[in-house]
């Protein structure tokens, strides 16, 4: 795909814009938005407009900061991916000033939006929608949705409160809520195509939408494709293991082809040995850089399919569906910088081996290599397929000229498979230790192997597979209660029942004989909620200030059951200026993925013990150690109390065009699902906190005690490891628990000036986000850790400048990411700013026949090529991603 010509996408472009033409020869234009066309709105829709954070009609969400990136934003973006778009939004932590890469392994399968950075687990702790309902989950570990199934060409905006939310939504909105909001009402054709270029890399997208509005209702059905090509890690001279040009350390492995012999120490085995490099066989390492062997970025496609339809049946019910159809294929060469090719080799090789070549007068050493050559000299490209698809159907009855009641079903479905290639270990250890030319391998010269030997070998891989559901049903009245002097007071009241499910398949083997872990977990949750707006008073004298309350109950199968309420208010001393505040819990519940029917639910039992407390006899590092991983069935919901404070100024007069916004934020979370740290050895024992997750010395009765029901791999079973002499050291529990804390304060705030002029309009604007404090806790109880020393950066901004002359529409934006502290770095106290600078151009061509609604766009993305700022660890970047310079050129039409 990365051969193709700049004329040969921009070739396709144009294809698509005249084929549209010809399909819709004699439309009409439809050149406003379609809120200010001449067709008739029926009463039921009037207030029909998704609000996120409240159930209430007709008003905003009181107390609380909205964040929105209406559709000209969106267009400006040019992104070709929902997470791009996400990327520019600074309270979205863990995306914004990045590139987001395309997911595509089984631990990591999807890009999940993450306001405030706070919990990662295989749920999310930020809800995403899809106006204003939940997605059916992703991923074969995950259950968190992919925004990427919803495609930027759709969207009218995409709102993202930065607030707790469990109160209206129930799970997963302690970070806050990211809704993308649909377009429901268009009328003609829109065809666009875009095609984009970056050193080593291009990409391309195509959207095209129809749409008809009549008297009573609207259709639209949008088709998108998107397509880019990987990035080549020898493309980009910062993604590197060898950082020492740079000041840092080396991180090359010893994976090579040729490879390395290490031959062991005379003195003692556990000793360093002496390296010699292959072919020559002289003193030395050969070490190779394995970030230029694999892909910086992956390669993808994906199709997406839109629709949504509404309709009044009569004066007083109407009916509303959405439809969404998503195909994600992604591949990519390699692991990551850190894990290397994924095809790296090692292991002992003897005197029995027919190859083995001593160097000395040794009987056996190690060789360390890797089998590039057996796949002709590059690295395998993994593969993954992503399936998401959703159908919203609701019906709407006008009970009287307030009161309404909604009812709808929402159901998803996707499908998750990922295959990943490795190295058969235990076939390689069989093949080292062979004994004749037809079943020993050759690490000197993997290419002289027997082909049938290096094909048990390689011809291995990792395997993940999952389907995903969710059915839902869902009821909501609201209306007036009644009437105070300053107002009508508002009430909401719902039910909804929610069921999920996830069957997980994992594993590893030849593609064709793979060994396989089987899973399944469901749940239902039942739920109430309520909300009330009072307009508490409204004078000329005191201004006006409006209360809400609300709170939702869930019912859940699995974790029990949980109340989350939240009140907020705004108060408007004048009409130019409101002081807001909120405050209320929220949870997540742990994702299925996490419960004790995780597909990777398991005893991992290693054949020594690495990982002991001081003082622990050296003939401990010999016994065997069992580690419980996976899922946990004893899980409990992570919780949070939020609360904020703002203040939003939009004057008059002199200053009219000027606005601005101030949050202070608090969130204070618990029970944050992570993994006990034992891979730190000694300090993990010495600190009594972690004590109950591990056991010394455990006997047979204890370790079957808890590792009942258990699948066991490294071993035939638990009392296997109790027939011999050297029975377990420890047993630890590193599976998924709720342990530490989180807590974050800080700042929002944006500043808009936007003024008509001569030539057409101009705007500036500031907007970002600023944390005072990020304290955490690894395990509740330890003493709190300042994350701005960790490699947390303080704040974010976004700064704008746009212009309207004539037909001519232009927008500079820069992000910037600000610098952070770090310790326990080799070499490094502090990872730098990274600042990028976008442009965006459109200009509309002004022609009359075919070519009339017409225009093109540029944008350019990270206009400086600013490279991401160096951090001394694989990969050598941290604080933000690139894909280089992009130019983009677009073309936009509608009939």
């Amino acid at each position: 795909m990365r051969n193709a010509s700049l004329n040969a996408k921009l070739s396709a472009t144009t294809a698509l814009v005249v084929l549209s033409m010809a399909a819709a020869h004699g439309a009409t234009a439809q050149t406003r938005p379609a809120s200010a066309g001449a067709e008739p709105e029926s009463t039921t829709q009037v207030d029909d407009v998704v609000v996120t954070g409240t159930l209430l009609r007709g008003v905003a969400p009181t107390g609380t900061n909205v964040v929105s990136m209406g559709r000209e934003d969106v267009v400006a973006t040019g992104a070709a991916s929902s997470n791009d778009l996400l990327a520019r939004i600074p309270q979205i932590s863990n995306a914004f000033n990045s590139a987001p890469q395309p997911g595509g392994t089984i631990a990591l399968p999807i890009n999940r939006p993450n306001i405030r950075n706070l919990g990662a687990s295989g749920g999310s702790t930020t809800l995403v929608l899809l106006n204003g309902n939940r997605m059916v989950g992703a991923g074969i570990l995950q259950t968190s949705p992919d925004p990427s199934v919803i495609p930027p060409g759709v969207l009218e905006r995409v709102e993202v409160i930065p607030d707790g939310g469990s109160s209206i939504y129930g799970s997963d909105a302690i970070g806050g809520v990211v809704n993308f909001i649909t377009r429901k009402s268009f009328n003609g054709i829109e065809a666009t195509g875009r095609y984009g270029f970056a050193d080593g890399y291009d990409q391309f997208d195509l959207n095209l939408t129809a749409g008809r509005t009549w008297n009573g209702g609207s259709a639209v059905i949008s088709y998108a494709y998107a397509e880019h090509s990987n990035i080549a890690g020898a493309d980009r001279d910062y993604f590197t293991q060898d950082l020492r040009a740079r000041g840092g350390s080396d991180f090359r492995s010893k994976a090579c082809s040729p490879g390395t012999i290490t031959t062991p120490n005379p003195l003692s085995p556990l000793l360093p040995g002496v390296d010699y490099v292959l072919p020559g066989r002289t003193p030395g390492t050969n070490l190779c850089d394995e970030s230029k062997a694999i892909d910086f970025y992956p390669e993808e496609k994906r199709h997406s399919l839109f629709a949504t339809v509404s309709h009044d049946l009569s004066d007083r019910l109407a009916f509303d569906a959405t439809a969404y159809y998503s195909q994600r294929e992604t591949g990519r060469r390699g692991m990551s910088s850190a894990e290397g090719t994924g095809i790296r080799g090692g292991g002992l090789i003897t005197i029995m081996n027919p190859y083995f070549r001593p160097i000395g007068t040794e009987m056996g050493h190690n060789v360390t290599f890797n089998y590039a050559d057996a796949w002709g000299g590059s690295t395998p490209k993994n593969t993954s397929r992503f399936t998401s698809a959703g159908v919203t159907p609701s019906l709407t009855y006008q009970i009287n000229d307030d009161w309404r009641l909604k009812g709808s079903l929402n159901w998803g479905r996707s499908t998750n498979l990922v295959r990943t290639w490795q190295i058969n270990t235990a076939a390689e250890a069989a093949a080292l230790a062979g004994t004749s030319a037809a079943t020993a391998l050759n690490p000197y010269n993997v290419g002289a192997t027997n082909a049938d030997v290096l094909r048990k070998i390689i011809d291995f891989q990792s395997y993940g597979h999952s389907t995903q559901e969710i059915r839902e049903a869902r009821a909501v009245a609201d209306g007036s209660l009644f009437a105070l002097p300053a107002g009508n007071v508002k009430l909401a009241v719902g039910a909804e029942y929610h069921e999920e499910t996830i069957k997980a398949q994992q594993g590893t083997g030849a593609p064709s004989a793979l060994n396989l872990t089987r899973a399944s977990a469901k749940r239902d949750v039942t739920s109430v909620f309520a909300e009330v707006l009072a307009p508490v008073f409204d004078s000329p004298a005191y201004g006006s200030f409006d209360l809400s309350a609300s709170v939702r109950y869930d019912n859940y199968s699995d974790v029990g059951d949980t109340t989350n309420p939240k009140i907020g208010f705004n108060y408007r001393p004048t009409s130019s200026l409101t002081l807001r505040g909120n405050w209320g819990t929220s949870f997540h519940a742990p994702s299925l993925s996490d419960m004790g029917d995780g597909v990777d639910t398991r005893v991992q039992v290693i054949n020594a013990s690495p990982w002991l407390p001081a003082g622990a006899p050296v003939t401990d590092l010999f016994r065997p150690t069992m580690i419980l991983a996976g899922g946990n069935a004893k899980l409990k919901p992570e919780t949070a109390d939020t609360w904020s404070l703002g203040v939003d100024w939009r004057p008059e007069g002199a200053l009219e065009g000027f606005s601005a916004s101030l949050t202070y934020f608090n969130v204070a979370f618990e029970d944050a699902i992570g993994l006990a740290p034992f891979l730190r050895g000694a300090p993990f024992y010495a600190d009594p906190a972690y004590k109950p997750f591990y056991v010394l010395n455990p006997t047979l009765a204890q370790a079957t005690a808890l590792t009942t029901g258990m699948a066991v791999d490294g071993a035939p079973s638990i009392a296997s490891l109790y027939s011999g002499f050297l029975t377990p050291a420890v047993l630890i529990d590193a599976r998924r628990n709720n342990l530490g804390t989180l807590d974050v304060d800080g700042l929002d705030f944006n500043l808009e000036y936007m003024r008509p002029a001569s030539f057409g309009l101009w705007r500036v604007g500031l907007a970002g986000t600023y944390n005072l404090n990020r304290e955490s806790r690894a395990i509740a109880g330890a003493p709190k850790t300042d994350e701005f020393d960790n490699g947390a950066s303080r704040y974010s901004l976004v700064g704008s400048a746009g212009v309207v002359f004539g037909p001519v529409l232009g927008e500079l934006t820069i992000n910037h990411s600000s610098s952070a502290d770090v310790t326990n770095v080799v070499g490094q106290t502090k990872i730098g700013s990274f600042t990028t600078v976008n442009l965006f151009g459109a200009y509309d061509l002004g022609l009359g026949g075919a070519f009339s609604d017409m225009s093109v766009t540029l944008n350019v993305d990270n206009l400086f090529d600013e490279e991401p700022p160096f951090y001394n660890a694989a990969g050598g970047t941290a604080n933000g991603s690139t894909l280089g310079r992009m130019i983009s050129i677009g073309v936009r039409k509608t009939f």
